[in-house]
């Protein structure tokens, strides 16, 4: 009898390392809200863009919104949980707030959501007393997107807890989730600064300096964090896969423009530009992370900010020149894709490059654009070691 239970005890956990491991249904939830997020926020610039006027319960904002409702949900449950539960899962993994309990991810979801969500009726006061937004970067908007970084990392906090915790059958599994979701992070932070990377800056440093402040940091400190050999190449295919993704299906969409002045008649939605090719240098910057583990910091941020810089340039720079000839002028790089309000004249409807500047300043901007890579790289190292400790 006893040789018998044995038996199918040994089965049951063969049956079990076989298995697919399951994700806690609050860890999906949190992936879901970062999706949300910034797919209701391309969306939404892709609508002002196309068609102009919107309201508060357009199908963009509703997709923004959600993000906050569903960090609120997963958030709500784990520390409502773990604070009235003296026999809950997460209790020993939890930090103690206000008197309350749970994952530090759960508290800083909960702030994100409610930024996220205090956000909402401000933006819609801010329209009907200024009217469209002609800039991204505005009060609303940056409530909103300090929200959304609060609910991604919390989201990249939480899922770091559980794949610390997580043995090596179980770790694979939340490592790629873990990924996907710093993908997102990345493809949020180059979003804010669409205004600032355009097609006709991409000859100028300042284009350079913006694209590795602060994305930079993000890609290194997730990328560390992971412990994943290709990590940044995933995370740089996430922000390639969305871009591609809403590059050729917005234009399936019919649209019309809904607000003056019109400069340019438009039958459907007017998405982004093709994707920056930062998949490239980030495959550089995993073969030298993958070769450099015991050098020291400042040397390993110096090789990986240089390299990344390096080849970015040396990859994006033909490439910009090749998206303004009329080969580019299709609907796989889409660069004939411009919204209602582009005039005539402008240097992105004549497809040219914003004049350039003397060579001493060019190459100041590019020395300024180095010495900000290996910054970036160099926190984010410093950043991702200390995420590998996390645990609650």
């Amino acid at each position: 009898m006893r040789r018998y239970a044995w038996c199918m005890k040994a089965e049951s956990v063969a049956a079990g390392v076989g298995r697919k491991p399951a994700i806690p249904w609050y860890l999906w939830c949190s992936a879901l809200a970062v999706t949300s997020a910034y797919v209701g926020g391309y969306w939404d610039i892709s609508w002002h863009r196309s068609i102009g006027r919107d309201s508060f319960w357009s199908a963009p904002h509703m997709a923004i919104y959600a993000c906050g409702v569903l960090a609120g949900v997963s958030s709500g449950y784990l520390i409502f949980t773990t604070t009235w539960s003296t026999t809950a899962p997460l209790r020993d993994a939890s930090v103690r707030i206000w008197g309350l309990s749970g994952p530090l991810g759960a508290f800083l979801l909960a702030w994100g959501g409610t930024a996220m969500l205090v956000s909402a009726p401000f933006d819609d006061w801010w329209h009907n007393a200024y009217g469209l937004d002609v800039r991204i970067i505005s009060p609303p908007h940056m409530v909103l997107a300090a929200g959304f970084f609060g609910i991604e990392f919390g989201a990249i906090m939480l899922l770091l807890a559980f794949m610390n915790r997580a043995g090596d059958h179980e770790r694979p599994v939340l490592q790629r989730l873990f990924l996907y979701v710093g993908g997102t992070a990345v493809c949020e932070s180059l979003l804010l600064k669409l205004e600032y990377i355009a097609r006709p800056d991409m000859h100028s440093a300042l284009f350079y300096i913006v694209v590795s402040l602060g994305t930079l940091g993000i890609l290194t400190a997730v990328a560390i964090a992971s412990r994943q050999r290709w990590a940044c190449t995933i995370m740089a295919a996430v922000y390639t896969g969305f871009g591609v993704a809403f590059l050729w299906i917005l234009p399936l969409i019919p649209a019309q423009p809904k607000l003056g002045p019109v400069y340019r008649q438009i039958t459907h939605f007017i998405p982004w530009e093709f994707p920056l090719l930062v998949i490239v240098p980030a495959f550089a910057m995993d073969l030298i992370f993958q070769r450099t583990t015991s050098w020291r910091p400042f040397v390993r941020a110096m090789a990986a900010g240089v390299a990344f810089l390096g080849v970015f340039v040396a990859v994006q720079w033909p490439f910009a020149e090749f998206l303004m000839t009329p080969l580019a002028r299709n609907w796989v790089f889409g660069t004939d894709y411009m919204d209602f309000g582009t005039r005539a004249r402008s240097v992105y409807a004549r497809f040219v490059f914003i004049p350039p500047v003397a060579a001493a300043q060019f190459w100041r901007g590019m020395l300024v654009a180095t010495i900000t890579s290996c910054v970036m790289v160099w926190l984010g190292i410093h950043a991702g070691r200390s995420m590998q400790q996390v645990r609650r």
